[in-house]
């Protein structure tokens, strides 16, 4: 892949880049003179499957790489002028309302007590039922949400450095700062916990580390670097990932998916695949979609290509979540498109507010919480 393209799909997927973890490059409004691709038509809506709005809510505008924590029944979303609130998922009925002060880069996490997001002035805010209990001053940029776990609020930084601190008071517990990629992504990282293990994404690696004190336990590449310059040489993963147990699946931005046996580090499988968003799957499935707007289902026990989906080309699709019968994954135009997971047909297709879907779908209960770029958070339940 040439520079110019791997820069065209960076700019087409939204995605800023960060060079060496502090100097953005904006988005450049003319690479390469090619038009913009028209979207696909849709196709028929054929509604084999019942679903229905149960219930609606408002907040902010998003233009930050939101990630909607569940814990439970409540589901934490947040808008970009620093509002975050908890719903629950089954009415809609907000449970609490916060603000951390100052637009957001990155959130949320959440474990059901303690709420915390990221300021584009490099605070980590932590809250408690909406109210503010501690902030921190971090020492780089962050896009990606923070995890709350084992009473502690762990981040992973634009420069992919890690730093863990204490859940109820705020100090610092430790901090690891890794040889600076040259070249990340201003999109949502890797971070998640598996068993005891901290698992992050590096690079074009998942790495384990031990969340007591940041040490390394194993590296697992998903990606190398290729090319002769810092653009062509780009590999970093993005989130979501896909976890089934032990397994580990994730994506590296425009070069391959794969899985990872977190419990040694031990590769499993990868293939190439040229997508910019995160993955979801099952037992069975890896479940990813391509910077053209295929959809495309990966056997999670070998990374044989299962099926593809065409009908959704150029329309913006974010990533998917794996749930029922269903992959469901939504679009730059407001819609939500269900697919089979079997062989990937269209099953159902919900309208929101013809904005941009904002994140990635989450389920919470027997609800799909999705929210919009417009700020709007939609609830919908099988009937």
């Amino acid at each position: 892949m040439t520079g110019q393209r791997l820069l065209r799909a960076a700019l087409y997927s939204g995605a800023a880049v960060l060079l060496a973890g502090c100097s953005v490059f904006n988005a450049l409004p003319f690479v390469g003179g090619a038009e913009k691709p028209k979207p696909a038509e849709l196709q028929p809506n054929p509604n084999l499957i019942a679903v229905r709005q149960a219930w609606s809510a408002k907040l902010g505008t998003v233009d930050f790489p939101l990630v909607v924590a569940v814990n439970g029944n409540v589901a934490a979303a947040a808008a970009s002028d620093g509002t975050v609130a908890g719903f629950d998922a089954a009415t809609g009925r907000e449970q609490w309302r916060g603000s951390a002060g100052a637009p957001l880069a990155a959130g949320v996490g959440f474990d059901g007590s303690t709420a915390a997001v990221i300021t584009r002035n490099n605070d980590l805010v932590a809250f408690a039922s909406g109210k503010e209990v501690w902030r921190q001053k971090l020492g780089a940029l962050s896009y990606t949400a923070p995890l709350v776990a084992g009473a502690r609020v762990f981040v992973l930084g634009g420069d992919r450095s890690v730093a863990a601190f204490d859940g109820g008071t705020g100090r610092r517990l430790w901090s690891q700062q890794r040889p600076g990629e040259p070249l990340v992504l201003r999109q949502e990282g890797v971070i998640l916990a598996v068993g005891d293990t901290l698992v992050v994404g590096q690079g074009g690696r998942l790495v384990g580390l031990n969340p007591l004190n940041g040490s390394v336990r194993w590296e697992a590449p998903i990606a190398t670097a290729r090319g002769i310059n810092d653009i062509e040489r780009l590999v970093d993963l993005v989130g979501r990932v896909s976890r089934v147990g032990d397994s580990v699946c994730a994506r590296a931005f425009q070069a391959a998916v794969g899985c990872v046996d977190a419990s040694r580090g031990a590769v499993a499988w990868t293939q190439r695949a040229n997508g910019s968003d995160g993955v979801h799957g099952d037992a069975a499935s890896v479940f990813g979609t391509e910077t053209d707007g295929k959809v495309v289902s990966w056997r999670r026990s070998d990374g044989q290509r299962g099926w593809t989906n065409d009908k959704l080309l150029h329309r913006g699709l974010g990533t998917p979540l794996a749930l029922g019968r269903s992959v469901i994954v939504g679009d730059a135009f407001g819609f939500v498109h269900m697919l089979s997971r079997e062989d990937g047909t269209l099953l159902n297709r919900l309208a929101t507010d013809g904005s941009a879907i904002a994140a990635a779908p989450v389920a919470a209960g027997n609800t799909l919480v999705i929210v919009t770029h417009d700020g709007s958070v939609y609830g919908f339940v099988p009937q």
